[in-house]
């Protein structure tokens, strides 16, 4: 069986740490850990790994958040997997810091880059995987918000829970949506 998983980010140095770049940094922790290496692909950075029986193909968009559609599109069709078979893991506002939910179908959120999923879709029946950044910010500030690094105090819970939400990636491919919905949406 073969999955798609897409981290949302932009591209760039100056957007390497950002709240907005959690998708990437979520994808270069399994790559890592299954020692793949990221390399330049259409609309992507793209790398394969493989555990548990199943194949997963990993991608960080390279056409920044606004149009992070052309890259799922590209890689759906190319790699013939259907949408239920993609997790887009991306930050969320809405939920706090430290929570991780995963839905199989849901709105953009105000979200750009899931807009765009959406727009190029044509639906929002494809899975993802939300990381609460939390709306901690000022009456219009929301994009230096996101665009900025997790606080000091963020920082010391953030390699587990990227550690947590590449789990949960996995499990999606191996036990199912439903099942790994069930084992970690409540904890």
């Amino acid at each position: 069986m073969k999955y798609l998983i897409v981290g949302l980010g932009n591209i760039g140095p100056e957007y390497a740490n950002t709240r907005h770049n959690i998708g990437f940094m979520v994808l270069d922790y399994l790559a890592k850990k299954h020692d793949a290496t990221f390399e330049t692909g259409r609309h992507s950075f793209v790398t394969e790994i493989k555990t548990k029986g199943r194949t997963f193909t990993l991608v960080k968009p390279t056409t920044y958040m606004n149009l992070s559609g052309k890259a799922v599109q590209h890689w759906l069709s190319t790699l013939k997997i259907p949408a239920s078979q993609m997790l887009v893991i991306t930050d969320d506002l809405a939920i706090p810091f430290g929570k991780l939910r995963m839905r199989s179908k849901g709105s953009a959120g105000g979200h750009n880059g899931l807009k765009h999923i959406e727009e190029t879709l044509g639906n929002n029946e494809y899975p993802r995987l939300r990381f609460g950044v939390e709306a901690n910010f000022p009456k219009g500030r929301q994009v230096d918000y996101v665009l900025s690094p997790f606080s000091a105090d963020e920082q010391i819970d953030l390699p587990g829970l990227i550690e947590k939400a590449a789990e949960m990636a996995v499990s999606f491919g191996t036990i199912g949506i439903e099942r790994t919905m069930n084992f970690y949406n409540t904890k």
